[in-house]
């Protein structure tokens, strides 16, 4: 099969590990999509890439970084790419010359503020252009539904980026819980420490929330989990915490902490029912050890689920840390291997990326339709919009003081 062609717009932290002018204060210092897709370029499946951002004039100084601690950190790396716009430029603009330069089975990946994922992925389907959305894939059920019947007609694979779905714990979670019977209930907790919204500032509050952000993780994995067991949502009630993010700076409508009650229903038994909560926070300790908490509980009738995946058995004391540190190298694993390559090729993070490259690369060959790559069970655009359905229902229910309920009539969902 062809290499692909793959254009990132998006600068930031998930993609190259920029953030403020230098490297990010997270775990992800020199990024996830640059390094995977660089590596995959090494490895034969991707050929020519691209970058975009609103700001050309951070170019330079991205170059630099991702020089300094990919291409020197890993045997040469090749770290090339074409910039969109010119390094004198500021154009919000930009990502639409740059696929227009795309040609028709070319992809994109999107990692870019939640409110304008839906608009690129659009321009980006209409032009014949596969593409990775960063979860949420879009905030309103409606724009969800309307970009799964553009990618249809124009025959182009759309997948969501539910890394999550690749870690192995949570992967064989979903395997564990067919056998468990009926779902009852399921508890998820996420966190961030509050230094994270330094980089979210811009837009916390203003344009998504903390449930977006992260709760779409663990909601995206209990449907992975029960939509194989038949359950469906049917009504999200959300209440939210406020005062810690705002005294750090963050928009007056910034919530801290926010917490989405869900009621899931077995499709032809009206009369089991299961409940699920899944809370998320960016206002978790500065020091608290990890940069991601996160854990869950699923119960069923036959047994239950537990997982920790903030302490995974793997700690470390560092005298200039002043604190021991739970690190997580399954998601990212950024060690070279013995010849000094880039040895992160087994974290679920890459995974992720390279599920959709190859993904696109069959649909390309003519190995594979995208609808195939649905019955996979793949976090695709079509496996994902109960997702949407319950995020948009939560910030729904926070905005109007109401139970928001969930109707599903055939492929068609509609917020009630």
């Amino acid at each position: 099969m062809e290499p692909l062609n793959v254009l990132m717009i998006g600068t930031g932290e998930y993609t190259t590990g920029f953030v403020g002018g230098g490297a990010s204060a997270s775990d992800k210092k020199v990024g996830v999509v640059g390094l995977t897709l660089f590596d995959l370029r090494r490895r034969g499946k991707v050929n020519k890439l691209g970058m975009v951002g609103v700001n050309g004039k951070k170019f330079p100084a991205i170059r630099d970084h991702l020089d300094r601690n990919i291409t020197q950190a890993y045997n040469g790396l090749d770290t090339s790419f074409d910039s969109f716009p010119a390094d004198d430029a500021v154009n919000p603009d930009a990502y639409k010359a740059a696929i227009d330069a795309l040609k028709p089975g070319d992809a994109i990946t999107i990692f870019t503020p939640d409110p304008t994922h839906y608009p690129i992925a659009l321009y980006a389907v209409e032009r014949r252009v596969h593409v990775l959305l960063t979860k949420p894939a879009v905030k309103l059920l409606e724009h969800h539904q309307e970009l799964l019947r553009r990618a249809a007609a124009n025959g182009v694979y759309v997948f969501v980026e539910h890394h999550k779905r690749f870690d192995p714990a949570y992967s064989d979670a979903r395997f564990k819980a067919r056998g468990l019977g009926d779902f009852n209930y399921f508890y998820a907790y996420m966190s961030q420490p509050k230094y994270q919204l330094e980089t979210f500032k811009a837009w916390a509050g203003r344009e998504s929330d903390i449930s977006y952000y992260l709760n779409s993780h663990h909601v995206d994995i209990c449907d992975s989990m029960v939509q194989q067991l038949g359950y469906l949502p049917v009504k999200v009630s959300a209440s939210s915490s406020k005062g810690v993010a705002t005294d750090l700076g963050c928009a007056e409508e910034t919530e801290d902490t926010i917490s989405l009650l869900v009621t899931w229903a077995k499709t032809g038994e009206p009369s089991k029912r299961a409940v699920g909560v899944y809370t998320a926070s960016w206002t978790a300790p500065q020091r608290a050890g990890v940069h991601t908490n996160q854990y869950f509980h699923y119960l069923a009738s036959g047994g239950e689920i537990r997982v920790d995946q903030a302490h995974r058995g793997y700690d470390v004391a560092d005298d200039a840390a002043g604190q021991l540190q739970w690190f997580n190298p399954f998601y990212m694993r950024y060690a070279p291997d013995e010849d000094g390559n880039f040895n992160g090729q087994t974290g679920y993070g890459y995974i992720s990326l390279e599920k959709f490259v190859d993904g696109c690369r069959a649909v390309n060959a003519g190995a594979a339709k995208p609808e195939d790559l649905d019955a996979k069970g793949l976090p695709t655009l079509r496996n994902t919009i109960a997702t949407t359905a319950i995020l948009e229902a939560g910030r729904r229910s926070i905005d109007e003081g109401r139970e928001v309920g969930i109707s599903v009539d055939g492929d068609q969902w509609k917020l009630v």
